[in-house]
């Protein structure tokens, strides 16, 4: 009875290991993803895309640090937008952080430019 309990204990943990390992390496089909274009900003924790119809906030992963990364590169202010076109997956989960109605979660990054300085304009209050 204790070999079958043990045996029992040990599948238990190899199948919910591998289910966690799954859900970190998912893998979407063509079908899955969108390919959005639109100016992506990074401020204070919280990654935005606006296109021109939609703003989707990005779910916290490491390629939107990847993304936040290559966008500091040519940023000239914390607060610049720069132009990016990436792969994702679209969802309109419930999330505590991100109250954004659509929310992408990136897959792939196919390219970040800066943007052009007329639309670049950030309206400033105060001293700075």
């Amino acid at each position: 009875m204790k070999k079958i309990f043990f045996i029992t204990l040990i599948l238990t943990a190899f199948i919910s290991c591998k289910s966690e390992s799954k859900t970190e390496n998912t893998v979407y089909s063509d079908d899955e993803l969108t390919t959005i274009k639109g100016e992506f900003v990074y401020f204070d924790g919280a990654g935005v895309i606006q296109t021109h119809r939609k703003i989707y906030g990005v779910l916290d992963s490491e390629k939107l640090k990847e993304l936040n990364s290559k966008a500091d590169k040519i940023k000239t202010k914390p607060t610049d937008m720069v132009l990016v076109e990436i792969k994702g997956k679209v969802t309109d989960q419930k999330d505590d952080v991100i109250l954004w109605d659509n929310k992408v979660e990136i897959v792939e990054i196919l390219k970040v430019t800066p943007n052009s300085k007329e639309n670049n304009e950030v309206v400033k209050i105060g001293n700075e």
